[in-house]
């Protein structure tokens, strides 16, 4: 199951007792704020949560898998997450209730 902005949106309604537009507007501001701060190439650091990098990839070769026509792949920025500490516990710990067996360790 996918989690969306409207769901995010909802459950700050419901958690907050704010009105829809304002939950939408609370939503839509932080991540502006997130978009701009990591286009300025500044790290995000969200205590508890994790981290938010801008990686650069560099310019490749590669191959059409269709064709097999080789082809440029250019060079481009990549958001990169990493969770804290906190989560990864967190995530481990929730897995281990249900009976799964995944790890985001590194």
């Amino acid at each position: 199951m996918t989690m969306t902005k409207a769901e995010v949106i909802k459950i700050i309604c419901e958690k907050t007792g704010f009105a829809l537009k304002e939950s939408t507007e609370i939503v839509d501001h932080l991540f502006d704020i997130l978009k701009e701060t990591l286009e300025s190439g500044e790290k995000v650091k969200i205590s508890g949560f994790g981290n938010f990098n801008i990686r650069a990839k560099r310019l490749r070769k590669g191959r059409n898998p269709q064709t097999g026509e080789e082809i440029v792949i250019t060079g481009r920025k990549v958001v990169t997450f990493k969770p804290s500490p906190v989560l990864r516990k967190a995530l481990n710990k929730a897995g281990e209730q249900q009976g799964n067996s995944f790890s985001l360790e590194e």
